[in-house]
């Protein structure tokens, strides 16, 4: 499969700061371990971060050799940063104690460890087996990168240090956009279709025992969403009809799930019912008589069947009812047998000039920077209007306003490529976020499409994986999180909930683009249903999430036991804490304990009364969520790890 990653930078800049923190260095020298390999790595690592730029261009050309060596970069960085992550878990133990590696190796009694005054000739004898189990995974590590170096010179990587400082990128900061554009941007252009559609909404058809369908069609990033929801809140629209009701439907046409939203968002209520009988009942007494709206946002199901049953407790609205559908298809619009389709196109030039205008420069005024007023108009010509592209890149474009980096997007060799779906423009924005940003966005490709999370969930996730930058002059590191996401925000990769204020997704496109540039690393099981398996697994995957099911099993996670360096284990609620889950004992007894280098562990929602003593093997866990559980209280073994642990009732 052709990759469009670019994630690999991140991942070795991340390497290059652990290894120039002065903590890491101290506790080097301290240990008299060979700081000769610490040099080489770094060497190395700054070689290969060097040709970075021109391996992620030339894989975007579809190379497949370009794309095995990259593979390779990431694959060792990872490796090279559980080793270092090793290294700085042993530092910490030593800060006012004798390593407990030094007591093992000794072979003492607690007894004699608590009251034994060491000699430095023990200690230096304890110390060796020590270094020399760190150096050797630390050489093996350094020789694999001085293959992948050689390995270049044959693919004819091109060296390019502009923005490195000894081998670190230096953190571009970004101003936010301001909040009607960070939250939405101005609907330019479409002042025509909201007027079109509030027509067709509140035409009188009072001779029509039919509920007329209107599907907005169009390509993805046109802006059939954020159309159907300016005319879903006009005043206008809600003076006439009686109850209205939105549901998301996404890639999966599932009619107890659509039923169930659109209850609960008519209602503003969670639904408590899940069989599809009363279900129906309930919609249907919501209805009956009633002149209602309905909007059903992103459909792709072309199966009449599934659309006939869904359209069973509708029947009984009063005349003048409307259903909205947004669809990428034609022939989806068709099966809904609508009164009239309403075909959604591209933004016209100025109209998509005017809304990068308003995003990438300040107060939208180009007219006080004329050179980049010139690199921008042919920025916005390339969008090919679409509102998605136009924001993405307007957002790019005001992270960092110099002339040479705004002609290199403008010149860039990706805006030639496209695959697998992926708009140039969106590859572009993701080719050009700082090192830090790109990783906490390839993140969220561990949610399923639409799912919603909060900034917290993010910034606690972000952290515990280690994508959030040491903060200087005494900021904490929650306030640094939260910047990025702001950041990840002013240039449209998320975008708010139109249900909940609070709340944060992804559009569909940004999403794919997550998805595309994660490869194997992530494993997702997207339906309550669905098992991990065998044939699916990729013995280096490192980031793990799933629908809870009502009762999950040992046999949905078995095959896990084989991913040796996973690093993230989620568990997602699309209910969000509104009901208990069952979990066998199996997977924290069994299962868990085997996942050495797990960092974070999410058990939220779940019946869970006890975790065995042997999660106190998982030296590497940053973050465990045991909110919603059963749980009163940790085991003993858990105080030497150095977890932040959630037990309360909320994310």
């Amino acid at each position: 499969m052709p990759l469009g990653r670019a994630l690999e930078s991140a991942s070795v800049n991340v390497l290059l700061n652990k290894l120039a923190s002065q903590q890491f260095i101290d506790f080097f020298f301290k240990w008299k371990l060979d700081t000769g390999l610490l040099t080489k790595l770094q060497t190395t690592l700054q070689v290969i971060y060097a040709v970075l730029d021109d391996a992620e261009e030339k894989q975007a050309e579809n190379d497949p050799h370009v794309k095995n060596w990259l593979d390779k970069v990431r694959d060792a960085a990872y490796d090279a940063e559980d080793i270092l992550e090793e290294i700085a878990i042993d530092a910490l133990e030593s800060r006012n104690k004798v390593p407990n590696f030094i007591y093992e190796s000794l072979n003492l009694s607690q007894e004699v460890k608590e009251g034994i005054d060491f000699k430095k000739k023990d200690i230096a004898a304890a110390l060796n087996p020590f270094g020399e189990r760190i150096d050797s995974k630390m050489r093996n590590i350094v020789e694999r990168l001085e293959d992948i170096v050689k390995q270049k010179d044959i693919l004819r990587l091109r060296e390019n240090t502009r923005g490195i400082v000894s081998g670190i990128e230096k953190r571009l900061t970004t101003p936010l956009v301001n909040e009607e554009h960070v939250f939405g941007s101005p609907i330019y252009g479409r002042d025509g279709d909201k007027e079109e559609m509030i027509k067709l909404l509140t035409s009188c058809e009072e001779n029509s025992d039919e509920i007329r369908v209107i599907p907005i069609v169009g390509m993805g990033g046109l802006g059939k969403t954020t159309l159907a929801q300016i005319v879903y809140n006009d005043e206008r629209v809600k003076k006439h009809f009686q109850l209205k009701a939105w549901a998301c439907v996404s890639d999966e046409f599932e009619v107890k799930r659509i039923t169930k939203a659109l209850v609960e968002s008519a209602t503003k209520r969670t639904c408590g019912l899940n069989n599809l009988e009363l279900l129906q009942s309930e919609l249907r007494k919501m209805l009956n008589r009633r002149k209602f709206l309905l909007v059903l946002d992103d459909v792709w199901n072309e199966d009449y069947g599934d659309w006939d049953k869904l359209r069973i407790p509708l029947a009984v609205g009063s005349p003048g009812s409307k259903i909205i559908v947004t669809t990428r298809s034609e022939r989806v619009a068709s099966i809904m047998r609508p009164g009239k389709t309403y075909p959604l196109k591209g933004l016209s030039s100025d109209d998509c000039w005017s809304l990068l205008e308003q995003i990438a420069f300040p107060n939208g005024n180009s007219y006080a920077f004329p050179e980049l007023k010139v690199i921008a108009e042919g920025v916005a010509r390339k969008c090919k209007g679409l509102p998605l592209a136009a924001k993405s890149l307007g957002g790019l474009l005001r992270s960092n306003p110099n002339e040479n980096y705004w002609k290199d997007i403008l010149n860039s060799k990706i805006w030639d490529f496209s695959n697998n779906g992926i708009i140039p423009p969106l590859r572009l924005s993701y080719h050009h976020l700082p090192p830090h940003l790109k990783q906490c966005f390839v993140y969220c490709a561990v949610f399923p499409k639409d799912f919603e999370f909060d900034i917290e969930m993010l910034v606690l996730l972000w952290i515990a994986e280690g994508f959030v930058q040491q903060p200087e002059g005494g900021k904490e590191m929650e306030a640094m999180a939260r910047s990025y996401f702001f950041d990840l925000l002013s240039r449209s990769f998320f975008q708010q909930s139109s249900v909940d204020k609070s709340q944060y997704l992804m559009h569909d496109l940004i999403h794919d683009l997550a998805q595309f540039i994660s490869g194997k690393e992530f494993l997702r099981l997207e339906d309550k249903a669905e098992v991990v398996k065998q044939s699916n697994i990729y013995e280096k995957a490192r980031h793990f999430s799933y629908i809870r099911g009502d009762t999950d099993v040992y046999v949905k996670f078995k095959p896990l036991s084989k991913v040796k360096c996973l690093r993230t284990f989620l568990s997602l609620d699309p209910l969000h804490g509104f009901k208990i889950y069952c979990l066998t004992k199996k997977v924290p007894e069994d299962l868990l304990p085997e996942l050495r280098f797990l960092r974070v562990l999410w058990l939220s929602g779940y019946e869970i009364t006890k975790l065995p003593d042997s999660i106190g093997s998982l030296k590497h866990l940053r973050y465990l969520n045991l909110s919603y559980s059963s749980i009163k209280e940790l085991p003993e073994s858990t105080s030497t790890v150095y977890a932040t642990a959630k037990m309360s009732s909320s994310y």
